[in-house]
């Protein structure tokens, strides 16, 4: 096991692990134990009981977090001739059809979110192999597969972000940086669970969030009181 560093035994010092948090407390809390030189991201872990194997118990979707993910998203729009315009317009920072499908056959994936139309999907799906393991595949569930680009791209630019729960039952996200005030990063945290909460299955029974925790890039994490969202 990894030796704490003097740093890392401070942090773990402030957080204690009997308590849950509310959601303005950990967010206080979790500048004050983070200690990394870089602007960290701050994550979210909601633990939900439901079981992902079952397609009526899936949870997928997107929020817009009101603060922004703080992070410089990249945004490809793969789009015919008449689109283009709108979407380098809209913020897009790369733009075309041909020639970006070609380089991502050759393993380029130097973007954070994939923009398309309909028409385009059928080009894409040879190039599974290559977005999908890196969740770069478009989805119209999550607005990326749709005619109004220009929406698309702009609603990525200012923090919207697409989630999903994991194997295990858990929806990673993450919801701003460290360098954001303790009401930013509170505020998009909240934005996230109350989209959680109106997603529940109607297949999921009994407690439906089980658990969250919020962090920072290597810091200790900090269990959040699912009851009291304040």
């Amino acid at each position: 096991m990894a030796r704490l560093t003097k740093k890392q035994k401070e942090a773990k010092a402030k957080v204690d692990p009997n308590k849950s948090y509310s959601i303005a407390e950990a967010s206080a809390l979790v500048k004050e134990i983070t200690n990394v030189k870089f602007d960290a991201s701050v994550d979210l872990a909601v633990r939900l009981n439901v079981d992902p194997r079952k397609a009526n118990q899936m949870v997928r979707g997107v929020v817009t977090l009101p603060h922004g993910t703080g992070k410089d998203v990249k945004v490809l729009a793969l789009v015919t001739p008449d689109k283009e315009a709108e979407a380098k317009e809209a913020g897009a920072d790369y733009v075309g059809l041909d020639e970006y499908l070609t380089k991502i056959k050759g393993g380029w994936t130097d973007v954070d979110v994939i923009v398309t139309m309909p028409s385009v999907m059928g080009k894409l799906g040879p190039l599974g192999r290559v977005l999908g393991p890196r969740g770069l595949m478009p989805n119209p569930k999550t607005g990326t597969v749709t005619m109004d680009v220009a929406k698309a791209v702009s609603d990525v630019k200012a923090g919207k972000i697409d989630f999903k729960v994991d194997k295990t039952g858990i929806v990673h996200a993450a919801i701003g940086k460290a360098s954001f005030d303790a009401e930013k990063i509170a505020g998009n945290a909240k934005e996230l669970i109350t989209t959680l909460v109106k997603m529940k299955p109607q297949a999921a029974k009994g407690v439906y969030i089980k658990s969250i925790f919020m962090s920072s890039t290597m810091s200790p994490g900090i269990e959040i009181d699912s009851k009291d969202l304040s």
